[in-house]
């Protein structure tokens, strides 16, 4: 029996690891220590602070652990609120690469068991990409070897349409099957309505040892109206330098904001439209030479948004399987 607190070393694509004094884990893809909180969506008033991107930071998208074993059984205990979202996203549990079991999970502490086959397999959990969840005690009923992260590292940042809400649960997000279909160790910066080049960031970009970093800017700055014709691109700039401070020969992709057909042409508050942000985000990208731009508009025609949007802005389930086939070949590590 391997049975006890969560350890540290079974766990990835999160950046830091919080324990409380009941051996509840949550996993935060920003480390939120030393923060103050009230730099990011300050609201001017102490009862209501805004943590909206910290909210977001606490969803454990991406995170995964993948372990080697012969057992026949592995639970979890799990703590899971919505937050801000009206449903919960699922455990996805593979089995030597496949889906094996998908297992929904409701608000509360809850435990989850999965049958496996009780032979010589890898077994992969990835938690899931939306909603505030903690992990407490993992079991095998079999030996079970934790398996350190393999494949080069590839981080990407952006905003809902990379945390991938809508997918069908954590191991389809886009990010996810990209990194599944090249064996790369995944870090997943999606944080919806809140990739707004904050320094937080940049700087976690910066700290993190990576092969391939990919950048999706625009659509929340669009629609959160953040900088304007005259900041959008010196704010690109200085989120890519900073970026170039930790990784001065890694391989940097640029997306601009994909196809919207229901707002293209539709200028925001400060009058910006999506082909304003995307030229504003291509100005200030273009200041590093190395930087591989990738123009959103190429990567859906405007057929196929109207097909797999949910909405104006969010790919349904079978959008993200799209979108991670078109961008698959264009993101590479030398």
């Amino acid at each position: 029996m391997n049975d006890g607190l969560v350890d540290n070393a079974l766990w990835t694509g999160y950046r830091h690891r919080e324990v409380d004094a009941d051996g509840w884990t949550t996993f935060w893809r920003l480390d939120p220590r030393g923060q103050d909180f009230r730099l990011i969506d300050w609201t001017g008033d102490p009862e209501r602070p805004g943590h909206r991107l910290w909210d977001r930071a606490a969803m454990p998208a991406g995170v995964r652990g993948i372990w080697r074993t012969t057992a026949s059984t592995v639970s979890l205990e799990l703590r899971a609120d919505p937050g801000i979202y009206a449903s919960l996203a699922p455990v996805d549990v593979l089995v030597d690469g496949s889906l094996h079991q998908r297992c929904e999970i409701e608000p509360g502490d809850q435990r989850i068991a999965v049958e496996l086959p009780g032979k010589p397999v890898e077994v992969e959990i990835w938690l899931p990409q939306s909603g505030m969840i903690a992990v407490r005690r993992l079991s095998f009923d079999g030996e079970a070897d934790p398996q350190a992260p393999s494949g080069p590292r590839w981080i990407t940042y952006g905003s809902s349409i990379t945390q991938c809400t809508g997918a069908d649960g954590p191991s389809e997000t886009w990010p996810a099957l990209v990194a599944r279909k090249h064996q790369w160790d995944l870090v997943a910066l999606g944080f919806a309505g809140e990739c707004h080049l904050d320094p937080i960031a940049a700087r976690t970009i910066r700290d993190v040892p990576a092969r391939l970093i990919s950048l999706c800017l625009g659509i929340n700055v669009y629609g959160g109206e953040t900088y304007s014709g005259r900041t959008l691109p010196g704010q690109v700039e200085a989120f890519v330098s900073t970026v170039r401070e930790g990784h001065p020969h890694t391989p940097l992709v640029v997306i601009t904001p994909l196809l919207k057909p229901n707002i293209e042409g539709k200028p925001n508050a400060l009058g910006l439209t999506l082909d304003d942000i995307r030229t504003c985000v291509e100005l200030g990208a273009r200041t590093d030479p190395e930087v591989q731009l990738i123009d959103g508009r190429t990567v859906l025609t405007s057929g196929e948004a109207r097909a797999f949007y949910a909405d104006d802005v969010h790919p349904t389930a079978d959008g993200y399987r799209l979108i991670a086939e078109r961008l698959s070949p264009l993101l590479r590590i030398p």
